[in-house]
């Protein structure tokens, strides 16, 4: 099977990549504009370590470009995609919001585009917790509604679903969206909370920790992440006949479409995240505390239940093995 992922070179993508190498029996095509949200050579360097595993063509695509994105598929024999290309981060959201329209929506739907013209078998693309905004009925589960989101980046993830599901209604598109949980582990995004603590901490350097430190996040490792893709990939739905179009419920239709949640499961103390972070580093973080930023909700909690009852989805992998893998990886890679 030809599979393509999109942001190949992006945290996620780069382990989704790395895993269909290893596991094998897939021809990988990747496409990233590698651009500098943050630092282009982190993004390189995931790329060198793809080329250590496998085959992989990569191509250095804006998929907001919508000629370069019909010529790319044109050119290529696309049976399934892995859309995890974005524009993340959303206090950047607020800073730079035209990016986020560009990448997000203009380029979801030259995403969506392809798949129709090309017939392909599957597409499995990232959405975000961000979406539940407003909702603070814990856990979150992908059945209840998200329809207030509190940053412009949870909204262009929610239109990203909606966008999916009208493609999969009118094309017969099969499509599983994913609603990734504060995902974590080596070669992470600097952009966020354990990088950046991380390095705050070996470098000697204040630690920002916002609302007070009244947070919590349902942190997901990356192999468990990664493993629960894959096991979606491999099981594209159907139609649902039994979906009720007079009580609709948000995370199925009668078009071949759905949407999970992918976390742990299980919410962390910020504060003990940062301590974690300390045990591992042996180093007493420097802790300035903060309030609150726009666009940020106090905690986030997954309801895995459905993506379980389909796949069987059982993240084991514990914040004390996750942060010392991280902190492992850390060290050796920037030699610290």
């Amino acid at each position: 099977m030809n599979i393509l992922v999109t942001g190949v070179a992006g945290f996620i993508g780069h382990a989704v990549a790395r895993r269909l190498l290893t596991r094998g029996g897939d021809r990988l095509i990747g496409v990233d504009n590698l651009n500098d949200y943050y630092d282009p050579a982190l993004k390189e360097a995931r790329l060198n370590d793809l080329a250590q595993h496998g085959d992989v063509h990569v191509e250095n695509i804006d998929i907001a470009d919508t000629e370069a994105m019909r010529d790319f598929f044109d050119r290529h024999a696309v049976d399934a995609v892995i859309h995890l290309a974005a524009q993340a981060g959303v206090r950047h959201s607020i800073e730079n919001p035209h990016a986020y329209g560009q990448t997000n929506l203009v380029g979801q739907i030259n995403i969506l585009e392809g798949c129709r013209r090309h017939n392909v078998r599957h597409l499995v693309f990232a959405s975000s917790s961000s979406v539940y905004g407003l909702n603070e009925n814990m856990p979150f589960a992908p059945d209840h509604t998200a329809d207030h989101p509190v940053s412009l980046y949870a909204a262009t993830k929610r239109a990203g679903e909606l966008m999916v599901h009208s493609y999969s209604h009118l094309y017969g598109l099969p499509a599983t969206g994913l609603r990734f949980f504060t995902v974590y582990g080596p070669w992470g995004r600097p952009d966020m909370a354990l990088f950046k603590f991380t390095r705050a901490i070996l470098a000697g350097e204040p630690v920002s920790v916002y609302n007070e430190g009244n947070m919590a996040r349902d942190f997901t490792y990356i192999d468990d992440i990664v493993q629960g893709v894959l096991d979606v990939l491999d099981q594209p739905p159907q139609a649902n006949p039994e979906w009720d179009a007079s009580a609709p419920a948000p995370d199925g239709s009668s078009a071949p479409y759905r949407v999970f949640n992918i976390g742990r499961g299980e919410p962390v103390p910020l504060m003990d995240f940062v301590r974690a972070i300390e045990r591992h580093t042996g180093i007493r973080a420097q802790i300035r505390y903060m309030p609150m930023q726009p666009g940020d909700v106090p905690a986030t909690w997954a309801d895995t239940a459905s993506l379980a009852s389909v796949t069987g989805y059982t993240p084991g992998t514990s914040i004390e093995q996750g942060i010392g893998a991280f902190v492992d990886w850390y060290r050796s890679f920037y030699g610290v």
